[in-house]
């Protein structure tokens, strides 16, 4: 298909050409229509002309496979493709602003780039989830929408887990964009999600900062000290970066990935609680690592083997939030019975993110009181018994957070929450049986029935005088 030669009002296999839209680097687009479609769409048609590069043609079959395995909100929803006697892509035309027009404005203030960078690590969980790496994830490729949400765009450097891998295949060199490709991209590994965590940190590091962390490198040779050398800090171009973000784009940007998040979903979590984010060096750096911490860096990366390729599901595996809804006017046993079990999820994946909740039951009518007899804040006073119930936890300080929710229905505010944070699992109490329980329902039961991932209810011991002896009740909801 000659793009040169279409026109409005031309039909393309039943898609009326409406009007021309500013091109790409790699493609051309039109909004188009169809009978029976009252949606906007968008035809991508990739620029497939003599002379062009090959990674072009390589990139729309990738996306063409891609995009048409994707769903949910995040993704533009595909419509139809063309074969390469007539190359195209016919997708929904996302409403929204693109991220790449709010950097003239940058610095941008901390809330606003960790409500962006919320979103935006949202949409990543959401392709994660479906097996696709974006590889590619920059201002450019990320639109915001009315309602605060981000939609990805443009797969074509994207890797899906089960599809071939057409880039890895047929080009030796890495592929993407300089300022944002990962440390490991650039050894060619493609299979890593927080390849696109470390992208996220670079576009944050820009929104907060008005400077890209490694510049604009062009070359691989100068894509390739990112390998051995870390950004400077932030704070350096804007000193008004609060520690708490600093510590959270430092982590993204970490060049060991493994010292990066663990998840997109665990990424969202500290950007929607700031309050809770465990601060570590990282948070009061003013300079970048020494001389003998870059050289160290280097020498170890000469002697480094060749990158072993994991699943995008083996890692998020590894990584899941983990809920631990504890009612702390329960009996000890049963209380030392929940930590049991959750020791032994937390044995299962180190790298599980721990949040521990408790619920404070207020009254839907009556006011209740700000403090308690002793004179005490009984939320505040929640927050500290919290605390210190889980202390003999196995869990690092930078995994594990601490909510108190106020609530006159504690089963849905257990819900609401593990819906609104990504959480994975669900460990929790269930106090002895009665005939009110039976009738009105339980907070366990009304949770196992919501919840919307695993549930694992833990119940006391026969004699609470003896070790209790915790039995789970285990209830997926997807």
């Amino acid at each position: 298909m000659n793009v040169r030669s279409l026109a409005s009002g031309q039909v393309v296999d039943g898609f009326k050409l409406e009007q021309q839209l500013d091109p790409g680097g790699m493609a051309d687009f039109w909004r188009v229509s169809r009978e029976g479609e009252s949606a906007p769409l968008i035809m991508k048609i990739p620029l497939l002309r003599r002379g062009e590069d090959p990674l072009t043609i390589v990139g729309f079959e990738q996306e063409q496979m891609i995009l048409a395995r994707l769903t949910g909100p995040h993704v533009p929803r595909f419509v139809a493709s063309g074969d390469f006697e007539r190359p195209y892509i016919v997708m929904e035309l996302v409403a929204g602003r693109p991220l790449k027009t709010l950097i003239a404005d940058a610095p941008l203030p901390a809330a606003e780039v960790a409500r962006i960078g919320a979103a935006v690590a949202e949409a990543l969980h959401s392709i994660h989830r479906q097996h696709v790496t974006h590889l590619d994830l920059k201002p450019s490729n990320i639109i915001l929408r009315d309602d605060g949400s981000a939609v990805l765009i443009d797969f074509g450097l994207s890797r899906h887990d089960q599809l071939p891998d057409l880039i890895a295949e047929e080009f030796d060199e890495p592929v993407g964009t300089g300022a944002y490709v990962a440390p490991e991209q650039v050894r060619r590994y493609r299979g890593d999600p927080r390849s696109d965590i470390f992208s996220l940190g670079v576009t944050l590091y820009f929104l907060v900062t008005g400077e890209r962390p490694y510049g604009e490198p062009e070359r691989e040779a100068e894509w390739r000290r990112r390998l051995w050398r870390d950004p400077f800090p932030p704070s350096r171009w804007n000193p008004l970066v609060p520690p708490w973000l600093q510590e959270i784009i430092l982590r993204c940007l970490e060049i060991d990935r493994e010292a990066r998040y663990s998840s997109a979903a665990q990424l969202r979590f500290d950007l929607q609680h700031p309050d809770g984010v465990a601060l570590t060096e990282r948070a009061a750096r003013r300079d970048r690592d020494g001389a003998l911490t870059v050289f160290s860096r280097w020498l170890k990366l000469r002697k480094a083997p060749p990158l072993r390729m994991r699943s995008i599901a083996g890692v998020l595996d590894r990584s899941p939030i983990v809920m631990a809804a504890i009612d702390l006017a329960a009996p000890d046993d049963l209380g030392d019975a929940i930590g049991v079990a959750l020791r032994r999820v937390l044995a299962t994946v180190p790298d599980a993110r721990l949040a521990c909740v408790n619920v404070l039951k207020v009254s839907r009518i009556a006011l209740d009181p700000l403090e308690d007899a002793h004179g005490r804040n009984p939320h505040l006073q929640r927050l500290v018994e919290l605390k210190h119930w889980a202390r003999p936890l196995p869990v690092e300080t930078e995994r594990i957070t601490y909510h108190v929710f106020e609530s006159p229905d504690p089963a849905s505010a257990i819900v609401e929450y593990a819906r609104n944070n990504n959480v994975d699992h669900i460990v929790m109490g269930a106090r002895g049986s009665s005939s009110l329980r039976r009738y009105l329902g339980s907070v366990s039961a009304q949770v196992v029935a919501q919840a919307p991932c695993t549930v694992t209810v833990v119940r006391r011991s026969a004699a609470a005088s003896d070790t209790p002896v915790p039995g789970t009740a285990d209830a997926s909801r997807g």
